[in-house]
């Protein structure tokens, strides 16, 4: 007989390329899942496996299969998600955010995850931006928080706040006018993020319709990293205004204004169209009501004792 731990085996395995991965994300044996896909194929009398390749690759009549077990997870999933009161829903949500977020309000939203639905189990990841679009494309995440990009009719997309950068630099390494011409920011050591970035793009995209020069610059995808090279004077970086204030009033850094100033960068919660009605929609709204993207978790006043 069918049972939804022999669709969720196919789907897992599918999903994290093994049957050790997929063992792992459902808590049990590798033994236990090798004996669901052997139930499988014996129900429907034909391999599901190519059993000639090293990897878990799927046959012709396996792909098929998957698709309706992909189906049948997601309607089971929706129906006990519309029908359970939040205090007895019983599920996983995986969420998928970049660096800031992280650094910011991602503790409370997971604490308002857990006030709203107790039974609920967050699992959170922190990556760049690309690589979280490539995850919820695979289904690998529920839902992820992102700088806003061309509109993919695969996601739905919550707007949720907004970031204001500025070009900041260590005050040793710039001593001139506040305020420059964009073009002239090219002078200066520049340390930016890469195109994997949601940020980074923006930007890449910004100084290039604004004729800045960036062929010599060193990249930093990693906003810890670059906060820190930005302090130790390797460059001028564009940098989160509001959560760094801190830092620009005790003489850590220091703002550089240009003309045009850096565009504001839009972020937004993102899961996939056909979870509309789904834990994760309803993830995204408590996401947009407890962004704030003014707070830092790096800030030592946070913890001083009042």
């Amino acid at each position: 007989m069918l049972t939804f731990k022999q669709m969720e085996a196919l789907y897992w395995i599918v999903q994290l390329g093994s049957f050790e991965a997929a063992a792992g994300k459902l808590n049990t044996s590798q033994s236990a899942i090798s004996k669901r896909i052997h139930e499988l194929e014996s129900t429907f009398d034909f391999p599901v496996f190519d059993r000639t390749s090293r990897n878990a690759r799927l046959t012709d009549k396996g792909n098929e299969l998957f698709e309706y077990a992909k189906e049948l997870l997601e309607r089971r999933d929706e129906i006990v998600e519309r029908v359970s009161a939040r205090e007895v829903l019983v599920r996983r949500v995986r969420i998928g955010v970049t660096e800031l977020t992280a650094l910011t309000w991602l503790p409370r939203l997971i604490a308002m995850i857990k006030e709203t639905y107790p039974k609920v189990i967050v699992e959170a990841e922190v990556e760049l931006s690309a690589t979280l679009r490539d995850r919820l494309a695979a289904d690998t995440v529920d839902l992820i928080v992102v700088p806003e990009a061309p509109a993919s009719e695969r996601f739905t997309s919550v707007p949720v706040g907004t970031v204001e950068n500025a070009w900041m630099c260590a005050p040793s390494l710039y001593s001139g006018k506040a305020t420059i011409p964009i073009a002239d920011i090219a002078e200066l050591p520049l340390l930016l993020q890469g195109n994997l970035s949601g940020t980074g793009l923006t930007y890449s995209q910004f100084l290039s319709e604004n004729g800045v020069n960036t062929a010599k610059i060193l990249v930093a995808n990693n906003l810890v990293a670059q906060i820190g090279l930005t302090v130790s004077g390797m460059g001028v970086s564009y940098l989160p205004k509001t959560c760094l204030n801190y830092m620009v009033t005790a003489g850590a850094l220091r703002i550089i204004k240009t003309k045009p100033a850096l565009p504001p960068v839009r972020y937004v919660a993102l899961h996939r169209a056909e979870h509309a009605y789904s834990l994760s929609n309803q993830v995204a709204q408590l996401a947009q009501s407890c962004c704030d993207f003014s707070a830092n978790l790096l800030d030592p006043r946070r913890f001083s004792p009042v």
